[in-house]
């Protein structure tokens, strides 16, 4: 089966195809989905601006890791050719040592312009359980 053509893409279907091709991991088959002038901003306030280190720090913080995506939403932007998506579900997958976790929720903020992403925010639980994993914090 053909891969889908990003210009017949809806914005929400941009990101959640994005989503799953960056859940393979595959960055660079992400890249079909982002502009060239992509600005990341994921957990923590890191400071991004390619697929490729989303893919490279998610392998650093977990063995695995996939989205189990509950719904994708959708806000007009600044203008015309702009949307707010926002994708919301739970991560599972396994920590670096082997152990399992799942429903670690995760809120993704896309903004998609002509059919490109062009912003990308991440917000997940994954620094609050890994502090109670090191005994520092409790949920």
């Amino acid at each position: 089966m053909a891969e889908p053509s990003v210009t017949t893409l809806s914005p929400a279907e941009v990101v959640d195809e994005f989503l799953r091709v960056i859940m393979i991991p595959d960055p660079a088959g992400a890249r079909r989905f982002v502009s060239p002038a992509l600005r990341i901003r994921f957990t923590g306030g890191r400071a991004m601006s390619d697929p490729s280190e989303c893919a490279a720090f998610n392998a650093s913080r977990y063995r695995w890791v996939k989205k189990r995506i509950e719904r994708t939403d959708t806000v007009a932007g600044g203008s015309d050719a702009e949307t707010v998506v926002y994708s919301v579900g739970t991560l599972h997958g396994e920590w670096p040592d082997g152990t399992p976790f799942e429903g670690n929720r995760y809120v993704d903020r896309y903004v998609v312009s002509n059919g490109l992403i062009t912003h990308m925010e991440v917000w997940n639980d994954s620094a609050e359980w890994l502090l109670v994993r090191a005994g520092l914090a409790t949920l």
